[in-house]
Order: structure tokens, then sequence, then C-alpha cells
């Protein structure tokens, strides 16, 4: 065999040992990463079941069977649990996590909502078990309402959030933190979040018309529609050409360069506008965005860049390949490749890939805060090696 091919398959079951590495013994959900986040976090979980539903779909089932469990059913400012949304952070045994500043369940996330209604459809056409789905449409139709009621406070069709715990998470995308590096203020509409909640609206529509309910359907298409509408008016910045990452308390549009923008390609919410999507990945792929070892978070040319920075400047592999799974879909196999093999080469360089790197002056180097194993990262790489 030759060694390219011993490289890759011994690189595939070192991947594999990390997905199993954190995979929980007795629920099956995968873990979010070690050291330091070995619990269920959902938006990690959903997504490191996605990149494997078609490795191993009893992951995705398991997730899902956890978070319908954990939903929320209550209004609390103190765990910002609301009827219907999805848990940010949970823990077996909460007593060892005294130390956070919010109680557990804890519900801080504007993305796991959407994520979880996605997930499903996935679930669904991976497994097509009406049965199951039968079960957990409630779940999804109580997701649905929490995005409408509570996830977009305001009535514009767009999801935002501000935390309600004042101790709680200031930031509640992926680029999460009690801190505020993003400079932005509540209320906060993510441009990400707005693409996972169109390819939500889009997925559970499917499944509305699987149970031939067929208002439904029309409702929840009526409203993808004009959720893309109001992304395509509001995020859009014709001087930049590209999108805007947030717009926060006035609407005022954030012109920084970030990758957030490129998760809209998967979704579904840019079909047909050609121009933007071309635009799109021709900025992502720019010098002060692109490195040998793959997109990162937050522009070179921005003011508030720094390269050993969580969210500012760092290469994520997750990032990378939510990306990826958008340039695929679109056509786009040349930068596709180029994201995949990139990360592979991350790989190769490091020894592993962990949950966040750096590159300076075309070089990677390890983040020391960087857990590894990181269930979206390995999940990530694991994904392109099963193609």
């Amino acid at each position: 065999m030759p060694k390219a091919k011993i490289a890759i398959r011994n690189i595939k079951q070192e991947l594999e040992e990390d997905i199993e590495t954190l995979r929980d013994p007795e629920l099956g959900y995968i873990r979010a990463g070690l050291p330091r986040f070995a619990a269920l976090f959902a938006r990690d979980s959903c997504i490191v079941s996605w990149q494997l539903i078609d490795y191993d779909a009893m992951i995705a089932r398991r997730t899902i069977e956890l978070l319908a469990e954990l939903q929320g059913k209550e209004i609390d400012n103190a765990s910002e649990e609301e009827p219907g949304k999805i848990v940010h952070e949970w823990h077996q045994n909460p007593s060892e996590y005294k130390f956070l500043p919010w109680p557990l369940p804890y519900y801080g996330s504007v993305d796991s909502t959407p994520l979880f209604i996605y997930l499903c459809g996935l679930y669904y056409e991976k497994s097509v078990d009406t049965e199951w789905l039968l079960q957990y449409w409630p779940h999804i139709v109580s997701a649905l309402d929490w995005c409408e009621k509570y996830g977009d406070f305001d009535g514009d069709t767009l999801l935002e959030y501000g935390r309600k715990n004042p101790v709680g998470l200031r930031h509640q995308g992926w680029k999460d933190s009690r801190m505020d590096h993003l400079g932005l203020t509540p209320p906060i509409e993510l441009v990400e979040a707005q693409g996972y909640y169109y390819a939500a609206l889009r997925g559970a529509a499917e499944l509305a018309l699987m149970l031939k309910n067929e208002s439904l359907e029309k409702k929840l298409r009526a409203r993808a529609e004009k959720l893309k509408e109001a992304v395509i008016r509001e995020f859009w910045l014709p001087e930049e050409k590209f999108f805007t990452t947030a717009l926060s308390g006035s609407k005022f549009p954030d012109n920084r360069i970030s990758s957030n923008p490129g998760h809209l390609l998967f979704s579904g919410i840019l079909d047909g506008e050609d121009d933007k999507i071309k635009a799109v990945v021709n900025r992502l792929f720019q010098n002060d965005m692109w490195t040998p070892y793959g997109i990162r978070t937050h522009a070179e040319s921005n003011p508030d860049f720094n390269p050993m920075s969580y969210h500012l400047g760092s290469i994520w592999p997750h990032d990378n390949w939510i990306i990826a799974q958008g340039l695929k879909k679109c056509g786009h196999e040349r930068e596709y490749g180029k994201i995949k093999y990139a990360l592979l080469d991350a790989y190769q360089v490091l020894g592993e890939i962990p949950e966040l790197y750096t590159v300076i002056k075309g070089k990677i180097e390890k983040i020391y805060v960087a857990c590894s194993p990181q269930a979206w990262a390995s999940g990530a790489l694991l994904n392109f090696l099963l193609e």
C-alpha cells in the first residue's frame, strides 16, 4: 500500500479514536472536548452529529433524544430557559460545576435551537423512520415556536439575542463569551444564525409535508422566504461586497470581515443570488483571510485582528468545515478541496487537529488554550476523509 494511503488510514483511525474518547458511554452523544468541555454543549453536539451523520447516525439520534428531554419548558431568566428552547450547556453531575456563574442546565445560545431542528431533518432523511418523526415532531414544533416567539422578539423574522442573566454569556453564537470581544451591543442578530434558521425552516417544511400538514408547510416556507429577504436587505454591504457579521443595537452594520458569512453558503439562503455567492467565496479566499492551513475567523486587515485570539484571528477546523459544505453545495469544488487539504496539512504538521490553531507569517502554531480532542474539529477532518 502506498505511504500516502497508509498515512490517511492512520489519521482516520486516530480521529475515530478521538470520537470514541468523547462519546458519552451511557447516553451516546459526543461531548464537546477535553480537557475543558467534557459535557453536552448543544451547538457542538449538533454540529458533530451533522458531520458524522453518514458515519454513525446513532450519534445524531442520541443527541436529539437528550436535547429533546432537556428542551425548555418555562421562563427562567437565571438559566435563560424559555419554552421550546434548546439547551446550551448541560453536565450530568452539575454539583461538580459550582464555579459556573449560571445554573445548569443553561440555555444561553441563539443557534442551538435552529441547529436542533436542522439535525432532526438530517436524521429523518438518513433513517426515513416515520415512527421516530411522529415521536419527536412535537419537540420540533416547539423549537420552531421558540424561534418565532422568543428568538425573534422584535418581530423582524431575524433571530436575535440579548442575555437575560446579567452574568450569563454576553455573546451567544458560536463565538460565545462572557466578555465583549466582538464589540457588539445587544440585541444582536448574527449572520450565521440566520442561515441556520433558514435551513431549519426549509427542513421542517419538508417534514411537515411528509406528515401531510400542508398549512404548516406553507407557513414555514413563507417565513423562510421572508427571512431570506431580510438577510439580503439588512446584512449585505454593497461597498464591501460581503455580508456584515452582525446587526446590533441600532442595527448599524459592522464592516469588519469575518468567517461568519461563509456559513450562509450551505443553508440555501443565498440560492439564486449567484453574484453574492461568488463575492462571498472570493472574499474568504483573499490573503487577509486565507492561509495554507485554512480560513481565519477574522481578517488580518481588521483593526482588532489578533492571530492568537480565540475568535479574532485564529483558525477553527469546524468553521472551515461548515464553509466547505457550502462551497461544495454551490459548486465551488476547487475551493472546497483547498479547505479539505489545508486541514489535512494542519493535522500532519501538528500531529493532531485541535479546537483551534493559528498561522503567523505562513507558519502554523498551536494555541495553548485549545482543547484536543475537540469533537467538531475531529468530526470535520473525519468527515473529509470518509468521502
